[in-house]
C-alpha cells in the first residue's frame, strides 16, 4: 500500500490527476473505472486540459462502477449524468469508449471485463461511513461480485439525497461492482477529503477488516494507493 499525504484539497487534487495522466498516456488499450461525486471535481478539471486533445486518448475506455437509475430507467442514472458533467463532455470523450454498468446488464459485467483482461485501475472516494462505489455498511458482504442492491429502509432516504431529495423518484434497486469484483482490479486508487472523513480512512487502513466497514477490505489489495489531505489523514498512526 501506498500512502500520499497532501496539505489539502488543492494538492491532493493534483496528485491524483497526474497519478491518471500517465495511466491513460500508454501505448496500448487502458480499462479505467473512475468515480463520481464531489471530491474528484477538480481533479477532473485539472486532468481534463491535460488529455484533451491527445491522440491516445481513444485508446482508454470508461467504466462507471455503480449506477443508481432514475425511476422510469431511460437514459443515463446518477452516475453517468455526473461523469458526463465532471468529464466525460469536457474532455469530448468518444461515446464508444465509455461502457456503462447499468441494471440491465450487470449479469454480463464482471465476465465482460475479465474478457477485456481486467481494469487497470479503479478511482475510487470514501463515504464518511466507510463505504466505496455502492458498498455500504450492511448491504453487501465481501464476496459479493457485480451485483443488484435493494433500495429499502434507511437507503431510501439517502438515494433521496441523491435525486434531489425526491423521494417519488428512488428507483427499486441500484447497481454496483462489489468487493469481490473490486479487488480484481489490478491497481486501486482511492482519494480523501476533509476531517469529515478521517474516522472512515483509519478504519479502512488500520483497522480490521470487517463488513461494517466495508472500506477496510481494500488494505489487502496489493497495489492499493490511497492519496489523502492532512485533514483526511489527521487520526492515522501510520502518517
Amino acid at each position: 500500500m501506498r500512502l500520499i499525504i497532501t496539505d489539502d484539497y488543492e494538492q491532493m487534487s493534483q496528485f491524483a490527476a497526474q497519478q491518471l495522466y500517465e495511466l491513460m498516456d500508454k501505448p496500448r488499450l487502458v480499462h479505467l473505472a473512475i468515480t463520481a461525486g464531489s471530491t474528484p471535481k477538480r481533479m477532473y478539471e485539472l486532468l481534463t486540459p491535460m488529455v484533451k486533445g491527445k491522440n491516445w486518448l481513444k485508446n482508454v475506455q470508461f467504466y462507471n462502477f455503480d449506477e443508481i437509475p432514475f425511476r422510469d430507467k431511460s437514459g443515463d442514472g446518477v452516475t453517468l449524468t455526473s461523469l458526463r458533467n465532471l468529464f466525460f463532455t469536457p474532455t469530448a470523450v468518444n461515446e464508444a469508449n465509455i461502457h456503462q454498468l447499468t441494471v440491465d446488464n450487470y449479469a454480463g459485467h464482471d465476465r465482460m471485463l475479465a474478457e477485456r483482461g481486467g481494469l487497470d485501475l479503479v478511482v475510487m472516494g470514501l463515504g464518511a461511513d466507510g463505504h466505496f462505489c455502492g458498498n455500504l455498511p450492511n448491504t453487501t458482504h465481501f464476496h459479493d461480485m457485480t451485483t443488484l442492491v435493494p433500495i429499502d429502509g434507511e437507503l431510501v432516504n439517502l438515494v433521496a439525497h441523491e435525486l434531489g431529495g425526491d423521494v417519488s423518484q428512488v428507483p427499486t434497486h441500484y447497481v454496483t461492482m462489489g468487493p469481490k469484483s473490486i479487488m480484481a482490479a489490478k491497481s486501486l486508487l482511492v482519494i480523501v477529503s476533509g476531517e469529515a472523513k478521517a474516522k472512515a480512512l483509519k478504519g479502512m487502513l488500520e483497522g480490521p477488516v470487517t463488513e461494517a466497514l466495508p472500506a477496510s477490505v481494500l488494505q489487502l489489495h496489493p497495489f492499493l494507493t490511497v492519496i489523502a489531505d492532512k485533514a483526511a489523514a489527521s487520526e492515522l498512526t501510520l502518517a
